[in-house]
């Protein structure tokens, strides 16, 4: 922790109640509180057990962080009491619905704490739109935390400002995102479901109210490191004219071993898992690839009801023994991916996972499902050469509930899983992903690109209250 002689800054921060942004947002609060600064998370009830460990961990060690907590409107908006967050079990269009209307209701409540607190920064996540002017009345910047890279915004706001899926006559005719550093290609099948959406939903009304309030804000918060993606760390600040400064990987924050195995344990499990659920046709097509593959394998399978296990072929486990592990429920994956022994990670492309890896050093099979995780994709096979794609071809719809079919055959899982670990281009790939690891905790050192932009991102807040 570092001493400060100057006046102390106070940070507000106001993550969305899903893991992708709760989880990144609780060590970047950490980052700086480790500058000497004051942090302050607000969030609801239901959600506060996320916060509660990291926090009375983070306070034995001298930094400054504390929780607020404000009333989720559940009832408001038609929703059962409880529901506080995207990580509920069986989620329809109708409580996705509930759930945004219910977002824009806590406005008030904010703007209470603002005026109790008077901090110096309200750090807020994307979808609310209404921070911005909240912290205008009290004449303190808004700075918007993002939860994916600079590749994925970029993409998607190519998408959104070119809408290039409008000119082709087909789901699965592919084409070219427009102005971009490189020649990245997609389909319509691989979009978010939301920018295909037809008429005026809730979600798509809360979008556009974001992408207008981004323009007035102060800036934006990403969690990546510049040698990741550097033509799109540029491409975001002078195509589109965003100021933004990038902070991560901010789970490098997390040094001390039970602060790594614990990270996101609280919420069950991590991004792109934690609403995924697999038919079981498809968990059978997994187990037979990673079976044919003749590989070791750690395999995190979690669902709701394990009494009849229908997806796991008979003696699956008893055949795979000693080189297959199956576990049930949660697994600290941040602390198996450091472990020297893995070679690969088969991930989902959710941008918390997709940092991990890069993090530490190994390398992906991409298996992505919704929202940016099609567009992460492009980045770790196209760009960075760092993953094999699966072959997952259409994006669901909210990611909430496949279909009771098969999308990725077995062959094609043992395909990506040999090409990975034994193909020509392997050992090549293996060398680009420890590189990519080392800058990465490069870049959080003192010195270093992230560690750098925190500094005059800090500075700079501070000549604002001067």
């Amino acid at each position: 922790m570092e001493t400060h002689t100057h006046q102390q800054l106070h940070i507000f921060f106001l993550p969305f109640m899903g893991q992708g942004h709760t989880v990144p947002l609780i060590d970047i609060a950490k980052l700086f509180a480790s500058r000497g600064e004051k942090s302050t998370i607000i969030t609801t009830p239901a959600n506060a057990p996320l916060f509660t460990k990291a926090i009375q961990t983070s306070r034995s060690s001298g930094l400054e962080i504390e929780l607020l907590l404000i009333k989720f409107p559940s009832t408001e908006v038609g929703l059962p009491e409880g529901i506080e967050s995207t990580n509920w079990g069986s989620k329809t269009a109708e409580m996705a619905e509930k759930f945004f209307k219910a977002l824009t209701l806590l406005e008030q409540q904010v703007e209470q704490l603002l005026d109790q607190y008077h901090p110096q920064c309200l750090v807020a996540s994307s979808l609310f739109h209404w921070a911005t002017d909240v912290a205008a009345k009290f004449g303190i910047p808004r700075l918007i935390f993002q939860g994916p890279g600079f590749f994925s915004l970029c993409a998607a706001m190519s998408v959104t400002r070119y809408q290039p899926h409008m000119k082709v006559v087909s789901d699965s005719e592919s084409f070219v995102l427009p102005n971009l550093p490189h020649e990245i290609k997609m389909t319509r099948n691989k979009l978010p479901y939301f920018v295909k959406q037809n008429g005026e939903t809730e979600l798509m009304k809360l979008l556009r109210e974001c992408n207008e309030t981004e323009k007035r804000s102060y800036g934006i918060v990403i969690n990546s490191f510049y040698e990741l993606e550097p033509d799109y760390a540029d491409h975001y600040r002078k195509a589109f004219g965003r100021k933004s400064w990038h902070i991560g990987p901010v789970s490098l924050c997390n040094k001390a071993k039970k602060d790594i195995s614990a990270r996101g344990r609280e919420g069950s499990v991590d991004d792109g898992k934690r609403r995924l659920s697999f038919s079981d046709c498809q968990l059978l097509e997994i187990a037979l690839g990673l079976e044919a593959s003749q590989q070791q394998f750690i395999w995190v399978v979690k669902k709701e009801n394990n009494d009849k296990e229908e997806w796991l072929p008979e003696g699956c486990e008893q055949r795979m023994e000693g080189r297959g592990l199956i576990v049930r429920g949660w697994a600290p994956q941040l602390l198996i991916l450091q472990h020297e022994a893995v070679g690969a990670f088969l991930t989902h492309c959710g941008w918390n996972s997709i940092l991990e890896g890069v993090t530490a050093g190994v390398l992906m099979i991409t298996w992505p499902v919704f929202a940016d995780q099609f567009y992460n994709e492009k980045l770790v096979t196209q760009i960075l050469g760092i993953a094999v794609a699966v072959g997952s071809q259409k994006s669901e719809d909210g990611g909430v509930k496949s279909e009771a079919r098969a999308s990725v055959k077995r062959e094609a899982i043992k395909m990506a899983i040999t090409e990975i670990m034994e193909g020509y281009e392997a050992d090549g790939m293996r060398r680009k992903a420890f590189a990519l690891g080392e800058t990465a905790r490069r870049a959080v050192e003192e010195g270093g690109s992230s560690f750098s932009d925190l500094t005059a991102l800090i500075e700079e807040l501070r000549s604002l209250g001067s």
